[in-house]
C-alpha cells in the first residue's frame, strides 16, 4: 500500500556529508512515523533516527549531533542530512514508513536500501 524509493547514498570522505532522500507514494494519508536504519555487513539492522507525523524526532547516540532527520511540508518526504560522516557510518541505509495504531493492520514498509560509503 506504501512504496519508498531512495536517493542520494555514495561514496563520501570522512568529514563530508551527503543528504538521503525517501519519496512515499500509495496510501501515505495514514498517520505515520518515518525513519531510517542501517545496517552493514554481518551486523543487525540498527536504527538511525526517526520523526513522528507532528515533527518529534528520535536519535541513536552514535549520529546524535550529527545527523538530522526532517520531513517536508506534504509529509511525503523523509531526508537524512549526515554531517561529519566517519567510516563506522559505512552501511546500507533502509528508508522506513510505520503507521500509527489506527492503521496498523497495513503494516511496515521498507525502501530497497542505499549504499552509503565512508571512506578515510
Amino acid at each position: 500500500q506504501v512504496q519508498l524509493v531512495e536517493s542520494g547514498g555514495g561514496l563520501v570522505q570522512a568529514g563530508g556529508s551527503l543528504r538521503l532522500s525517501c519519496a512515499a507514494s500509495g496510501n501515505i494519508f495514514a498517520i505515520n512515523t518515518m525513519g531510517w536504519y542501517r545496517q552493514a555487513p554481518g551486523n543487525q539492522r540498527e536504527l538511525v533516527a526517526t520523526i513522528t507525523n507532528v515533527g518529534y524526532r528520535n536519535y541513536a547516540d552514535s549520529v546524535r549531533g550529527r545527523f538530522t532527520i526532517s520531513r517536508d511540508d506534504a509529509k511525503n518526504t523523509v531526508h537524512l542530512q549526515m554531517n561529519s560522516l566517519k567510516p563506522e557510518d559505512t552501511a546500507v541505509y533502509y528508508c522506513n514508513w510505520r503507521p500509527s495504531l489506527r492503521d496498523q493492520a497495513m503494516g511496515v514498509f521498507w525502501g530497497q536500501g542505499t549504499q552509503v560509503t565512508v571512506s578515510s
